[in-house]
């Protein structure tokens, strides 16, 4: 998998930085169930989007992003560009991308501010369609960028997410639960609750301090996914945490410490 701090390194820090920040602001308040800053972010995201798009097909990145005059004329311009077939990613860089952007743009300008009375509050639909749109077009960037496929970008964005929880503490690649009463096997889907990409078996198991690799794998991980908790993919070593993973964390394991 792509290591995230390498990711898009093609695109100057000036607009590849905040793209990366955008994204993880996003996808943050949606995971946290904030759904209205996760709708409110989508347009700023836009921005940099655009602004490494028209780069890319121009051929100068500008040194930071900036906002088209009318977002949508912006997009339209693009697909104006001529078709370059030794372009890497000429068709979403002109026509797929460039249509996602008026959408998710929209959706931030006119129905993140107030809603009319009578209306069913749209704010989780809005933020999941933000949340959507934001997460392919990043990985289409990442693919694009990357020259990987599909499922590999889309590993690199899901390696972007995390959830933050006071309780589990960083110190450079090493991840710690600040509670060393709490059961192995808790502390285990407490860290992929943090991650919800993939995670390989032996970072996990170090993580927890388990008794052997061997024991973790048998005791853990397959009844894990023989419960549906998380994915255990055996053959490439890493565990993926599944929604049932996610509902047990939060609503047992963080439910108890409340």
């Amino acid at each position: 998998m792509i290591d995230p701090s390498s990711l898009l390194k093609a695109v100057p820090d000036g607009l590849r930085v905040p793209l990366i920040t955008s994204y993880r602001e996003i996808s943050a308040n949606y995971v946290e169930h904030r759904w209205e800053p996760a709708e409110l972010n989508g347009g700023k995201f836009c921005e940099i989007v655009y602004s490494i798009v028209q780069g890319q097909l121009s051929g100068t990145f500008p040194s930071a992003p900036s906002k088209p005059a009318r977002m949508v004329d912006a997009c339209r311009a693009l697909e104006q560009i001529p078709r370059d077939l030794n372009r890497t990613g000429d068709q979403s860089l002109r026509i797929l991308i460039p249509r996602v952007l008026p959408i998710l743009y929209e959706i931030r300008n006119n129905r993140g501010v107030g809603h009319v009375g009578g209306d069913v509050n749209p704010n989780f639909l809005d933020a999941t369609a933000v949340y959507g749109m934001a997460s392919w077009v990043l990985a289409e960037l990442v693919r694009i960028f990357h020259g990987v496929s599909t499922e590999h970008a889309q590993d690199a964005v899901d390696a972007l997410i995390e959830r933050k929880h006071p309780i589990i503490w960083e110190l450079g690649d090493v991840r710690r639960v600040l509670d060393p009463k709490m059961e192995k096997k808790d502390q285990a889907l407490l860290l992929l609750h943090q991650r919800p990409g993939w995670v390989q078996d032996s970072d996990l198991f170090r993580w927890v301090e388990y008794s052997t690799l061997t024991n973790f794998r048998r005791v853990v991980l397959k009844p894990f996914h023989a419960k549906r908790l998380i994915e255990y993919d055996t053959k490439s070593h890493r565990v993926q945490i599944s929604p049932l993973g996610v509902q047990k964390v939060e609503r047992e394991i963080l439910k108890s410490r409340a």
